[in-house]
């Protein structure tokens, strides 16, 4: 058998695995498309062919992404309007286009290596080997409900993607016998005025998360400077972007070993780690709260005991007992709401287990964050009444204010057309189609807003509702979907002044869920000492966080304790009765503990400095 020459020879790789070689790599990719195309190979294969670097890969495996393109033969497309007319008519089904060669499934290796897609029919050249069924078709499914995205910036894009996750709406209809770890549900979610047709097919509409708002981009005593937006007061009042928060706290009657086993009870006054009686004022008798009882932080939900952690412990007359501990559930510190819905049930491994649903109604205020389908987020900063807001002639007054200088620098021109394209359909009472690629054009709008008076470019004269007088500028004025976002000024609200501290370090816990301090860090620190501020700094890091008085043995310089027994201070290592008392951070007693443990002996050498 001839040797052969690898250097002429295409490299053959079936789902990654090389297989063999080929003389003619480009006619055997040609065959193997066609026969894919005649139905005699199986339609979910797809071929790579790599000309420079003499390789060809052949897919089969499960996993890859593959989409749906119409097969583009010498400058025409296969889908003619006779296969049309007889899709319309239901004589031909999906299947059967793919099964004859007018529509093929492509894996990303093939459509970057073979295909020459044209984005509409009559962009077809006799290079182009593919079209597009639809050219929204080349956007994700969240990109594809993000209205006029190709009139926007990638970046922009890629943020109203992960907003639109974050959204607050309808997320299922049973909300209400549901017992999520934390959700949310809107009061009066709207379907957007201006829609994408994949957004229908897909059935988000169904599950929306936003309100159809009227916007005005003008500036408003630099309340709205930055991010910052202005919003109307009184059509937050009217119910505006409001939702309610749903959180769930569960527990059970666990088993131990030794048949000991938790119970739902009110504990009683002799129960280790007894809270006081107003602490149990809302549970019924079998220890489970009542449903629509109003409940504050650290408040008993469920009252619940416990076995002991360790062995009966002996009582005074020496007799045996086993001493319940308190381990009711109590609601977090910084929350607050109404009890909902208490479920009682049984757990898999068959105990009682109960569920109690707590809800608070989350109304906009300064902070919170909303969202346009166009990646403009802002965080509202003042709540202005309606009387102080500006208003058209007609007397509408916007229920938002947005910053001029969030939108040229974005570049997001679907932020513009959309405010557009949404007032043409309020007025009108129509719903417009804002398909990237293919919806409503521009002039449509602009033609609707003529019609009933209306400048075509979306500008309006404003008059100060504080002062009345005529602004003298023109105000882009318009109806655009935003979206409250799930980051909510009062879920992330934290302040302390004194509170617990770590066992080991003695310093603030972290974390606002524990309580927790305010970092002070490095840089924080380096700023005071820019300032020359010293005594800040010995506040922040000392005082504040983990200041500790230590005795010192001015003789031997080791750390002494004091001996409560004697009543006086007791060096470990000399017998002296020289100390100082020394101001220092727990932690670097720590530290000099740790030293010690090295087997290291560190010394502090005192002086009075008032004597020198």
């Amino acid at each position: 058998m001839a040797k052969k020459n690898l250097e002429t020879e295409y490299i053959i790789y079936l789902n990654g695995k090389m297989v063999g070689t080929h003389p003619n790599g480009e006619e055997l990719v040609k065959n193997i498309i066609q026969k894919r195309r005649n139905g005699e190979i199986n339609h979910e294969v797809n071929v790579e062919y790599h000309k420079k670097l003499r390789e060809i890969y052949i897919n089969s495996d499960g996993g890859r992404s593959r989409r749906p393109l119409i097969i583009v033969e010498n400058g025409k497309s296969k889908l003619t309007p006779e296969i049309k007319s007889k899709i319309k008519n239901n004589e031909i089904e999906w299947k059967d286009l793919v099964r004859n060669g007018i529509i093929e499934y492509l894996d990303p290796g093939e459509e970057d290596t073979m295909a020459y897609i044209a984005i509409k029919e009559e962009d077809i050249t006799p290079e182009h080997t593919h079209v597009e069924m639809d050219p929204v078709g080349i956007l994700s499914v969240v990109t594809s409900q993000l209205p006029m995205q190709e009139y926007n910036s990638s970046p922009r894009t890629t943020m109203a993607c992960s907003m639109t996750k974050q959204a607050l709406g309808l997320f299922s209809s049973n909300y209400n016998l549901r017992y999520d770890t934390k959700s949310f549900v809107m009061f009066y979610p709207q379907t957007p005025i201006v829609y994408t047709r994949p957004q229908k097919v897909l059935g988000a509409e169904k599950r929306i998360g936003g309100n159809n708002l009227v916007v005005a981009i003008m500036s408003y005593r630099s309340f709205n400077m930055e991010d910052g937006i202005v919003i109307n007061k009184s059509s937050v009042d009217r119910g505006l972007l409001r939702v309610e928060m749903f959180k769930t706290y569960s527990t059970e009657e666990r088993r131990y070993p030794g048949g000991q086993k938790d119970k739902f009870e009110i504990p009683a006054p002799t129960v280790n780690g007894y809270r006081e009686e107003t602490a149990y004022k809302y549970l019924d008798e079998d220890g489970l709260i009542l449903p629509g009882v109003e409940v504050k932080g650290r408040e008993v939900l469920v009252g619940k005991t416990s076995p002991p952690r360790f062995l009966e412990e002996v009582s005074a007359f020496g007799i045996a007992e086993e001493k319940k501990r308190e381990s009711s559930v109590t609601l977090k510190a910084e929350e607050k709401g109404i009890v909902d819905s208490v479920m009682l049930t049984q757990s898999p491994s068959g105990n009682k287990l109960v569920k109690i649903r707590i809800r608070e109604t989350k109304i906009p205020e300064n902070g919170d964050k909303v969202a346009s389908r166009h990646g403009q987020k802002g965080v509202i900063g003042l709540l202005v009444p309606q009387e102080s807001m500006p208003f058209t002639k007609q007397g509408i007054v916007p229920d938002l204010l947005i910053n001029p200088h969030a939108i040229p620098s974005r570049m997001t021109v679907g932020h513009l057309l959309e405010t557009i394209v949404g007032k043409a359909g309020a007025i009108s009472g129509k719903r417009m189609d804002g398909t990237p690629f293919g919806g409503v054009k521009e002039d449509e709008a602009k033609e609707i807003l003529k019609q009933y008076g209306f400048e075509s470019n979306g500008y309006e004269t404003l008059y100060d509702g504080v002062t009345g007088e005529k602004i003298e500028a023109e105000i882009f004025v318009g109806v655009i979907y935003y979206q409250r976002l799930q980051h909510l000024v009062s879920n992330k609200i934290h302040a302390r002044s004194r509170g617990p501290v770590q066992l080991l370090t003695h310093q603030p816990t972290e974390g606002r869920s524990r309580e927790g301090g305010l970092r002070f860090g490095e840089m924080e620190r380096d700023c005071i000492i820019g300032y020359g501020a010293t005594m800040l700094l010995k506040e922040r890091l000392m005082d504040e966080s983990d200041r500790t008085v230590q005795i010192v043995c001015n003789d031997c310089g080791s750390l002494a304790y004091y001996d409560y027994l004697k009543n006086k201070p007791v060096c470990p290592i000399c017998d002296s009765s020289n100390f100082s008392q020394i101001e220092m951070s727990y932690a670097f007693k720590l530290l000099l503990d740790e030293i010690k443990s090295l087997g290291i002996f560190p010394r502090l050498i005192t002086s009075n400095k008032t004597e020198e």
